[in-house]
């Protein structure tokens, strides 16, 4: 299917846009101008929203920098940020501040896509039905309403008290106070249910990469999961069962479905889309690496090696098949399509073995590149591989998760097995035996970790547990160094707002954990 192509820019139509990206100021002006006055124009600013999302710090990544959203299993116990001075190893380690570069890097480009999709908002209702049909602005009201749902909730996530602004802004209105978590919260819940009234369950081919009503619903589950709302009509139970009768299901091939040839799977409910190539310049780093070793800077840590099973369905502490000399001997197959593993060919030309180097002896395998891509990227520069910010797996384990919260132990596990079937693994029943809602819950966890390690989740499933001191525990056992990550309360649960901010915002107040 063909990629969007994301704008970054309306350069071509308006001189007085830069050559990059929209700033809040240019989108004010596009206001003034009269720009919004046809569908061209309107899909023209929506895709710079969609373009903010390719940034470095939220899903494009960097081969040798801040990783941003996809690098961030390295907060907590999934992955090692060897090159600490990035930002989430000196998180990890206590040492970063506020005036940290990778923190006012996210700050800085969530807002921006928050001023430019409160411009589209405003203005697409504001065009008259004569220009845009009611049928079309609805669907460009609901692809804004998902964006800035998804902005706000990374914002909570790890900001948790930030502004917020739901109408553009002229330079004298800027410097407003934060709001709390519960208010962010709030009107995150409202956007999603909007852009799931008015999104389409399916995108035609040439407009695959836009969001449709399963990723709104999709992220509205994960919000309301975060929140512990399970029940109710928005709440996760009933959401994942919407989403359960939308078409979707588990790739086939666990290992394919991080290349390039499975980014229009079935199991995607949304994914930001990356493009390199002769014609465009939509490209990410996030799974480029380097021919000397896999992604350098973000290694996977023993402990998580550690929980993969057996294909018994035991743990490696107490399983007949562990092969303590050969680690890939009888795994889970989510380890091997996830992990490199010392002799594990990880790079096709030259041909390069992973010698098992390094500080954890692991590499990272999953979305990582092994050569020039079909475009003739080289694995270092820039690739077109989407990053998949929510997919159907995800879906059965949130529901799992809230079936197993509220008790219903025996559905939880039929999910469990639905996930382990991908890849041949053994039924709940058939090792665990009979189990109660505290070993379920626990086992749901394990699932997920599992499945989703490395994507970039397991900070926001840690802190929704509440047991982010246990994963600094693990990290600080694990035979790693130099590491010395040290947990230190709130500070090690939320991000300070940049400095920067603080300094030109007199209204602005800096996070209780980090005052």
């Amino acid at each position: 299917m063909k990629k969007i192509f994301i704008i970054c820019c309306l350069a071509t139509l308006l001189a007085s846009c830069s050559d990059d990206y929209l700033d809040r100021s240019s989108l004010t002006q596009i206001a003034e101008d009269n720009f919004w006055t046809s569908e061209s124009d309107a899909y023209l600013a929506l895709n710079a929203v969609y373009s903010t999302l390719q940034s470095k710090s939220l899903y494009g990544g960097s081969l040798n920098g801040f990783q941003g959203l996809p690098g961030f299993d390295n907060l907590g116990d999934n992955a090692f940020n060897q090159y600490k001075w990035e930002g989430p190893g000196l998180f990890m380690e206590g040492t970063i501040d506020p005036s940290h570069g990778s923190i006012a890097n996210i700050w800085n480009d969530l807002y921006q896509g928050v001023a430019r999709v409160n411009s589209v908002i405003k203005n697409v209702e504001l065009i008259s039905e004569d220009l845009i049909p009611l049928e079309t602005k609805q669907e460009l009201a609901g692809q804004a309403y998902f964006l800035r749902g998804l902005l706000y909730f990374n914002l909570a996530v790890y900001f948790e008290e930030a502004p917020l602004i739901t109408e553009p802004q002229a330079l004298e209105e800027a410097y407003v106070p934060k709001n709390s978590y519960d208010e962010i919260t709030a009107q995150i819940i409202e956007d999603l249910k909007k852009a799931a009234e008015y999104l389409p369950v399916s995108q035609p081919s040439d407009l695959y990469g836009y969001a449709t009503k399963g990723a709104a619903m999709g992220l509205l589950a994960r919000v309301q999961l975060y929140n512990h709302q399970y029940e109710g009509e928005y709440g996760v139970l009933s959401l994942t069962q919407q989403i359960m009768g939308l078409g979707y299901s588990l790739h086939p091939d666990y290992a394919e479905l991080f290349t390039p040839a499975a980014e229009n799977s079935s199991e995607i409910l949304f994914s930001v889309r990356f493009l390199r190539g002769d014609n465009t310049n939509n490209g990410e780093t996030f799974s480029g690496t380097y021919a000397g070793t896999p992604k350098v800077d973000q290694r996977p840590m023993p402990n998580l090696v550690n929980d993969y099973y057996c294909t018994d369905g035991l743990p490696v502490t107490s399983s007949p098949l562990f092969n303590p000399s050969d680690q890939r001997e009888n795994r889970d197959p989510r380890a091997l399509a996830t992990i490199y593993f010392a002799g594990d060919q990880f790079y096709d030309n030259p041909v390069t073995v992973f010698p098992g180097n390094g500080p954890t002896s692991y590499g990272m395998r999953k979305y990582i590149r092994r050569g020039p891509d079909a475009d003739g990227n080289a694995s270092y520069g820039e690739g077109s591989q989407d990053f998949y910010v929510i997919r159907y797996a995800d879906v059965l384990l949130m529901r799992a998760e809230a079936l197993a919260e509220t008790g219903d132990v025996n559905g939880a596990g039929q999910l469990v097995n639905q996930i382990r079937d991908r890849v041949n693994m053994p039924h709940v029943e058939d090792v665990e035996g009979t189990v109660g809602q505290d070993e379920m819950i626990q086992i749901v966890r394990h699932e997920r970790r599992v499945e989703l390690a490395l994507e970039g989740l397991r900070f926001m499933d840690l802190k929704r547990w509440g047991t982010i001191e246990e994963a600094f525990q693990r990290a600080v056992s694990d035979p790693v160094g130099p590491y010395n990550p040290q947990y230190l309360g709130g500070r090690s649960e939320v991000f300070p707002i940049p400095l920067a901010e603080l300094d030109v915002n007199p209204n602005l107040v800096q996070h209780p954990a980090w005052q």
